[in-house]
């Protein structure tokens, strides 16, 4: 490994490429990290050419239609990790963000050169409720976001209390070994380059396990961790995601990260995490602006007292 980490990060965006910009700023500062984009595709043509030009970043020319609750989002993922093995670079870490996150405590680098074996994510293992995501084949329309009460959220409802009672009107019918346990967790990880290695190398040689996951739902938040926390690398993940999130409270918006804004300050620097979600530029702009003058700022620190040491 090199003395200082050098990390690939991946991104998911969909919007406000100007707010996208100032987060890869704060990444490819130093020239310690390469940033490898996918942009939805709904939005492809709008975006690409606003995203600044450099020679850390890369903007995938392939664009996938990204859907929530649908394999879709797996698929941008999977398209990034490739692009990444087909730089053929040696990077020590491949970091998964979105275009609405931020850095918003310096060290990365150092945090990752100390835990350079370790992955990365959240993760539990499902209980019975959850694993209707799975065993159901869950038909496309019913895979759609809806915050307010709606006829198919009411229907996805009845399908998992059925299942609960032994009842799967809609079984998945795909290979799944006895052995293999679900898991769950947010999308979002930072893994070893040898670990994304051994991913798509997995899903090469076994065309079961994707195949499984392409009618589940919301797979964005299992298939990862199902994958890695089923292999041999199991113990080496850290249950934590290096994120900070602040989660809704009402019916509509309780399992979906909340706009951060100026009054999440105080909180944020004090979670002692080194990214945060989800960043709003039209919610609030000054909590962007500050936590992108602090970077700047404990940067600057940082590179004075390494001066002075040596």
């Amino acid at each position: 490994m090199s003395s200082i980490p050098r990390t690939a990060f991946i991104l998911q965006i969909h919007r406000s490429p100007n707010q996208v910009n100032m987060f890869l700023k704060q990444l490819i500062a130093e020239d310690q990290a390469d940033v490898f984009i996918h942009i939805d595709k709904k939005c492809y043509e709008q975006i690409k050419g606003e995203i600044i030009p450099h020679p850390n970043v890369t903007v995938l020319s392939e664009s996938i239609n990204c859907e929530w609750g649908d394999i879709s989002q797996v698929d941008a993922t999977l398209l990034l990790l490739k692009e990444v093995l087909a730089a053929n670079k040696n990077y020590d870490f491949i970091c998964l963000r979105s275009g609405q996150d931020l850095l918003v405590k310096e060290g990365l680098k150092d945090f990752l050169q100390v835990h350079s074996e370790k992955i990365f994510m959240t993760y539990r293992k499902m209980n019975n409720g959850e694993l209707s995501l799975m065993k159901i084949n869950w038909p496309k329309f019913t895979r759609r976001r809806y915050t307010t009460i709606h006829p198919i959220r009411l229907y996805r409802r009845l399908l998992i209390s059925l299942y609960r009672k032994g009842i799967n009107l809609f079984p998945n019918m795909g290979m799944w070994p006895s052995e293999f346990s679900f898991y769950k967790g947010s999308q979002w990880f930072t893994i070893p380059l040898e670990i994304a290695r051994y991913m798509l190398t997995f899903l090469e040689e076994n065309k079961w396990y994707y195949s499984y996951f392409k009618n589940t739902l919301v797979p964005d938040e299992s298939f990862f961790q199902t994958l890695i926390m089923n292999s041999p690398y199991k113990d080496e993940v850290m249950n934590n995601n290096l994120f900070f999130f602040k989660w809704g409270k009402t019916l509509s918006e309780r399992n979906s990260p909340q706009d951060l804004t100026s009054l999440d300050i105080h909180t944020i620097k004090n979670s002692d995490r080194f990214f945060a979600r989800k960043f709003d530029d039209s919610t609030d702009y000054a909590v962007i602006q500050y936590f992108a003058e602090r970077i700047k700022l404990e940067r600057k620190d940082y590179s004075q007292m390494a001066n002075m040491g040596e």
